[in-house]
């Protein structure tokens, strides 16, 4: 079948033009075409497998892993398309690998967020399922992204984030003109007291979709703002492409060791010796 047909079950998947075996391992999921070169630059080898819209994907290795990355686009609606497709032709884990804004005067510039669960302040997940529903990251990709972020020496925080529909608006910004959206700064102020880390697009999406159809996720995000201290710098890009990359190779050992272990969890009683890790 080609691309021509908007079929969900099509061979070949309508939006992201890819078809079962065109991904492999864990799937890093950037917002903007051009990070996934900048994600696979830390591979040990990557090829291109698809460019349509904005959805761009190589696939390769780190640490002689499978590894794939898919770009997204900004924001819930484009990202579910993403998740949903690359279901169809096999995909099983997703990590979200992008940046946000803190909300928490502790999280500095360049500092990686890896994300527990989120505030579903989108409305696509609410198409799939009642709002009460838990965005929670599966625990197996929170550990990954831990032990990466540790292996490499980069300053992170665990905990909540909120995901939203809106860069300005929804993140408690001034719009045009200074306009203010009813409620704003309550909202913030809200989050902030229930400890909530940062702000971003598309985690709570993409770890919605994950637990209704049986998948992992989670997320990590280079901090570029602080709304507390007003800062604003981009960077430490590379530092959640690398953590996240490496937690793919991470997740791939960890699998091996359920599996000869004949177990179907991760758990604190499993190790993966060191010439492996």
């Amino acid at each position: 079948m080609t691309g021509d047909s908007e079929d969900p079950n099509d061979d070949l998947q309508y939006h992201i033009e890819l078809a079962d075996g065109d991904v492999d391992g864990p799937v890093l999921l950037p917002g903007d075409p051009d990070r996934v070169e900048v994600i696979a630059d830390y591979w040990d080898d990557y090829e291109e497998r698809a460019r349509h819209r904005e959805y761009r994907t190589l696939s390769g290795a780190y640490d002689g892993e499978p590894v794939s990355v898919t770009s997204t686009g900004i924001g819930s609606p484009s990202t579910a398309i993403a998740v949903e497709e690359l279901a169809r032709v096999g995909a099983e884990t997703f990590i979200r690998v992008g940046s946000c804004g803190a909300i928490q005067p502790e999280v500095d510039i360049g500092d990686l967020v890896i994300t527990t669960a989120a505030v579903r302040q989108e409305g696509t997940s609410d198409e799939y399922v009642r709002e009460d529903y838990p965005a929670a990251a599966h625990d197996e990709v929170v550990t990954a992204l831990v032990t990466a972020a540790e292996r490499l020496g980069y300053d992170y925080h665990l905990g909540v984030t909120c995901s939203t529909d809106s860069f300005y608006a929804g993140q408690s910004r001034p719009g045009f003109e200074d306009f203010r959206a009813a409620g704003s700064e309550e909202r913030i102020e809200a989050l902030q007291e229930a400890g909530v880390l940062n702000f971003e697009m598309e985690a709570s999406a993409i770890m919605t979709l994950a637990n209704i159809y049986g998948l992992r996720a989670g997320a990590v995000c280079t901090a570029y703002a602080n709304r507390v201290t007003g800062e604003f710098r981009t960077e430490g890009e590379g530092r959640a492409a690398e953590t996240a990359s490496l937690a793919a190779s991470i997740l791939a050992k960890m699998d091996r060791k359920k599996a000869e272990s004949g177990v179907d969890h991760w758990h604190a009683g499993l190790s993966i010796p060191e010439d492996e890790a």
